[in-house]
């Protein structure tokens, strides 16, 4: 007797109803049970069309998985990706010719959705004109995206998005690691650009944040044990790179100056004589003061006369917007930390750390550190709905697996592995390797004066400063998700790639009479 009969049989009689599982269920053994799994080697495609600039661009979109490969030929994970093609060309030289764009995100745990639907595909989630969520949440055509110039494939690499190990038995360090994750991701690309017949396209690598330093180290692995060279590097919000720099390191407190006056900028907290200046006019002189002032004085560090600490002091607070106190406090290098919370502190607010732009509300005002990133809980709030929307509803991905915004990656090794001096040796050994950078001037993580300082240093001998440029937006971290800076951060990434991709027969050598 089935159970729901059983139940009903029971519930007439007036007598306490018990579960009992049917024949079926109960012969079923632990093998037979449904998992959350991901197929190893699959792709689904459909055709779409959007209008970029005024011109509709048809298109074919393809979501699948691709395995990562062993030493012993077997696949231990399997990576999501999503390509898009421009469908309309009309043979295989006009293919060979077009460039093909490998886009990753940062974190190192996070998925490729950001720059997915915030950036350079065809859709763009729902948010408002300064990146805010709205609701309904969704997605969109995205004009502004590159795919009138090259085609997309955004990569989520092991443990972010739905990509997965498969091999229970493998070792984390296969693949959390810097050194590991670009080794298993170069391989991933090769077979790839294999599978799409593109190996004749000029290429192009992506990366955002933390995924600067995955494409740093891309760019020369690809081009020493895959053969395959590049035309472009974009590193669009950049970490430091592991680089080994003559001066201050990366990431250090007294390069966050110039941010911290664009920060107070933003929010009016600066002297009334630098905030009537234009942003860009008051970061110059915030530049000046920093390299000709205020390194030096740090340098001296304790032994920095007390009136020129004072006189310092004094300068540094006038481009941070916070008082000489509280720069005397930190010994004149204020934590990053420390600034998100006091900045707007008497006023009851804290500021983003991605971007500065957005405010926090904390339990206390007191306190060194916010309670809560307000840019990254606004970012999830719109992202997390988006994507899974149109990868499962739009696109026709049916799993029960949860899309990781933010996947298990701990712990990650050799966090200070210089990809810097990678990418260097990379654009040594191939003259046709351009690098952009791409920053927003409110970002408070990888801020934009240190993004200047690692491109300035990337090369000392300053014989790449013309495959080398730099590009800055009115926003933070994600500075595609402002209306305006969308429109110019692509425009620059059309730009790049046009300029990189050399003329039909243009030979990649030095020569000595340039």
């Amino acid at each position: 007797m089935r159970c729901s009969a059983m139940a009903l049989l029971l519930s007439c009689l007036g007598l306490p109803c018990a579960v009992v599982a049917d024949d079926h269920a109960a012969s079923m053994s632990v093998r037979d049970l449904p998992e959350r799994t991901l197929p190893a080697d699959w792709s689904r495609s459909q055709n779409d069309a959007v209008t970029i600039r005024g011109k509709r661009v048809p298109y074919e979109v393809t979501i699948g998985t691709q395995p990562v490969y062993g030493e012993d030929g077997k696949a231990q994970a399997a990576l999501f990706y999503t390509y898009y093609r421009r469908s309309d060309l009309k043979n295989a030289e006009a293919v060979a010719r077009r460039p093909l764009v490998v886009s990753f995100n940062g974190g190192p745990g996070s998925g490729s959705l950001w720059m997915h639907l915030g950036y350079t595909s065809p859709k763009q989630l729902v948010i408002d004109e300064e990146g805010y969520p709205v609701q309904p949440y969704g997605v969109r055509d995205n004009p502004e995206s590159i795919l009138d110039v090259a085609d997309i494939v955004f990569v989520n690499p092991v443990n972010t998005g739905f990509s997965r190990i498969l091999d229970p038995e493998v070792e984390r360090s296969e693949f959390f690691g810097v050194q590991a994750d670009i080794d298993y991701l170069a391989d991933w690309i090769s077979v790839f650009v294999s599978r799409v017949e593109r190996w004749r396209s000029p290429k192009y690598l992506i990366g955002e944040s933390y995924g600067t330093t995955r494409v740093a180290g891309l760019a020369a692995a690809l081009q020493n044990r895959h053969w395959m060279y590049l035309n472009g590097v974009v590193l669009v919000s950049p970490t430091g790179l592991g680089m080994e720099a003559e001066g201050p390191a990366p990431r250090s407190p007294v390069l966050k100056l110039p941010y911290y006056t664009a920060a107070a900028h933003y929010h009016g907290k600066l002297d009334p004589a630098l905030q009537e200046l234009d942003l860009l006019a008051a970061l110059e002189q915030a530049e000046q003061f920093t390299l000709d002032e205020y390194l030096p004085a740090l340098s001296r560090g304790g032994f920095l006369d007390p009136e020129r600490r004072q006189e310092i002091a004094r300068k540094a607070a006038y481009y941070a917007g916070v008082s000489a106190d509280f720069m005397l406090s930190h010994n004149l290098a204020v934590p990053s930390s420390a600034y998100w919370k006091e900045l707007l502190r008497e006023e009851g607010y804290t500021i983003g750390r991605l971007d500065s732009r957005y405010l926090g509300v904390d339990g206390k005002n007191a306190g060194e550190r916010y309670d809560y990133p307000a840019e990254l809980t606004s970012w999830n709030h719109a992202f997390a709905p988006a994507i899974n929307h149109y990868l499962r509803d739009e696109l026709g991905f049916e799993s029960d697996l949860q899309y990781n915004l933010f996947g298990p990656v701990s712990p990650w090794e050799g966090r200070d592995t210089n990809v810097a001096e990678q990418l260097r040796r990379a654009m040594a050994q191939n003259p046709y390797l351009h690098v952009l950078v791409q920053s927003g001037y409110y970002d408070g993580a990888t801020d934009y004066f240190t993004a200047k300082y690692v491109m300035w240093n990337l090369d000392r001998s300053g014989r790449f400063r013309d495959r080398l440029s730099f590009k800055g937006y009115l926003s933070g971290h994600m500075m595609y998700l402002r209306a305006e800076d969308l429109i110019s951060s692509n425009q620059h990434l059309r730009e790049f790639i046009q300029q990189s991709t050399p003329a039909e027969g243009e030979a990649a050598r030095y020569d000595r009479d340039r």
